[in-house]
């Protein structure tokens, strides 16, 4: 899977996203202060991102900045996103199942690097709900 990673700063767990990823065998692409000569601010780097994932460049993206607040705002600005913020497993899962969410928004500051493994776990097991409410909330996600 081609990933898309952003992060303002290389604090907490930021350069772990991206070797965790790649240990998994997917395909990352670097944005912000993880990138090459790009602007590390959170507003811009979590959009490029999150533009990789809706123009169809990455399938899904991990943004994250001190709190995750941010990244996550910045990214479900951007059409066909739906990004959230998870601090736990039990989140990330829930963010998949019922949100067929397709960005996960991570916090520096608070992930841990064992939980930063749970909650890849969950994200990447997770499958979205084929129930038709739960389709239905999402589709109505795109009238919004």
């Amino acid at each position: 899977m081609r990933i898309s990673v952003a992060a303002d700063s290389k604090d907490g767990v930021a350069e772990q996203v991206v070797a965790e990823l790649r240990r998994r065998g997917h395909e990352v692409v670097a944005h912000g202060a993880l990138g090459d000569g790009e602007r590390a601010d959170w507003a811009w780097a979590c959009e490029l991102a999150a533009r990789d994932v809706s123009e169809g460049r990455a399938d899904q993206a991990v943004v994250c900045c001190w709190t995750g607040t941010g990244a996550s705002i910045a990214a479900n600005k951007v059409p066909g996103v739906r990004a959230a913020l998870c601090v736990d497993a039990y989140t990330a899962d829930g963010a998949r199942t019922w949100n067929d969410a397709n960005v996960l928004a991570l916090s520096l500051r608070l992930t841990s690097d064992v939980v930063l493994g749970e909650i890849l776990d969950a994200w990447f097991e997770g499958r979205p709900s084929t129930d038709a409410a739960d389709m239905a909330n999402v589709s109505h996600l795109d009238e919004i």
